[in-house]
């Protein structure tokens, strides 16, 4: 009998995300059709693959064993598909490109366009939560974010810089003088910042909670032009990474005097992914250029 594909994939989703909620967000599927593709796998051959425990699951030992074979057969997959591509020289493709801000990803993009004009690029942005999902869901094919858990085994990360957080205010605010201010004047004063999902205010809010910082009130706004926007009519202090804050004669930037909340910004792609030609000549591309040890 031959294996159902479909079981297989799904199969191998749940044991890469360990789990079948995250799974079924990632395959972008209800929980119960995955349950339901796996369950008949196991049923066909009469294993079991999963040990349910509560709302958990784990793998047994025949399911690892399963996982070392479906990861080296995704992974042919993506080799069959590079094959193909290579074959016409990338004349012809995609490439999908997530990113948390344009900053970093449009000049690599458009390098990655010179060379190869005749990939068709798309581009999409969001808060890094978004993005990450994306990716792993395989809607994107690489990304750019900050501070991926390099560890996880589901991804090639490659570092490209390190940026930092600062405050900016607008032009009249009493602050607008001033080149730097401790973390603690933060406290009590009305903040702007991002959206929950964002790594600029989940890096920030972490820091005010260690230091017992406590904003006055939080204005919530859910894209970085609009919380310039706000910051320059007053409504608040805003939060960004410095290579985000560009030139505004309405705002101004303040260090932070005696913290520094640094960011890593990262091109990722899944490593079943990696052997696709349209990614791997992405990557080949970062190489040529300045990438941080």
């Amino acid at each position: 009998m031959p294996i159902n594909h479909a079981q297989l994939r799904a199969f191998h989703a749940v044991a890469e995300a360990g789990g079948f909620t995250r799974a079924a967000a990632v395959l972008n599927v209800t929980q119960p059709t995955l349950s339901g593709q796996v369950a008949a796998l196991e049923e066909a051959y009469g294993v079991r693959l999963f040990e349910r425990r509560g709302r958990g699951s784990e793998l047994t030992g025949l399911g690892r064993s399963l996982l070392e074979i479906t990861r080296r057969l995704f992974n042919q997959e993506a080799e069959a598909e590079q094959l193909l591509a290579a074959a016409r020289g990338l004349a012809t493709g995609q490439l999908r490109v997530g990113a948390d801000a344009p900053y970093d990803i449009i000049p690599l993009v458009a390098g990655f366009q010179r060379r190869y004009p005749g990939i068709r690029i798309s581009m999409s942005f969001g808060n890094s939560e978004a993005v990450l999902e994306e990716l792993l869901a395989r809607r994107s094919d690489v990304a750019v974010l900050p501070d991926i858990a390099v560890d996880d085994a589901r991804l090639h990360a490659v570092p490209l810089r390190r940026d930092r957080l600062v405050v900016f205010v607008e032009r009249g605010h009493p602050w607008g003088t001033r080149r730097s201010l401790p973390l603690a004047e933060l406290d009590g004063q009305r903040l702007v910042l991002r959206e929950a999902g964002s790594r600029t205010r989940a890096l920030f809010e972490q820091a005010m909670a260690e230091a017992g910082v406590r904003p006055g009130s939080v204005v919530e706004i859910g894209s970085r032009e609009a919380v310039r926007e706000a910051v320059a009519a007053g409504l608040g202090v805003g939060v960004v990474f410095e290579s985000e804050f560009g030139r505004d004669a309405r705002l101004h930037r303040l260090a932070l005097r005696d913290i520094a909340l640094e960011s890593v910004e990262y091109a990722v792609c899944l490593q079943e992914r990696r052997p696709v030609r349209a990614v791997r000549a992405f990557f080949e591309l970062l190489q040529e250029g300045p990438a941080l040890a």
